[in-house]
């Protein structure tokens, strides 16, 4: 199992910087604290060479092992970058909730709901008095 990493913002200016897909690569790794270095390379069950062919564009690079980089350097700069390259604008992007946000927002507007609610019983109660 990859260990996921602290997620890491990545600046639109940082992700247009990059000329190449290799580039948005080294931009997530670096971004991560690592220079594609040998820790990342064993993390993600690659050697020196491939990184190299990936960088160079000599080699795609699969799904999943893109996936687990990105998960293992905590962002998403190379998918952005493709995401870039096809004109969309980065600023308009955004991710998807998971269910646990889902269910964490219902709960704030139920709160709302209930401490509006509160507010108008409390200032009924003090015109009462």
């Amino acid at each position: 199992m990859i260990q996921q990493a602290i997620p890491v913002d990545i600046r639109q200016s940082e992700i247009n910087r990059e000329k190449t897909f290799g580039g948005a690569l080294s931009l997530c790794a670096k971004a991560a604290g690592f220079d594609l270095d040998k820790e990342l390379q064993q993390t993600l069950g690659v050697d020196k060479a491939q990184f190299s062919r990936w960088k160079n564009g000599t080699e795609g690079v699969n799904w999943q092992k893109l996936q687990n980089l990105m998960d293992i350097c905590g962002n998403h700069a190379p998918v952005l970058w493709m995401v870039d390259q096809l004109g969309y604008d980065l600023s308009s992007l955004r991710r998807k909730q998971s269910i646990t946000e889902q269910e964490l927002d219902q709960e704030k507007s139920a709160r709302q709901k209930v401490e509006q609610e509160l507010s108008i019983l409390q200032k009924y109660l003090k015109v009462l008095k």
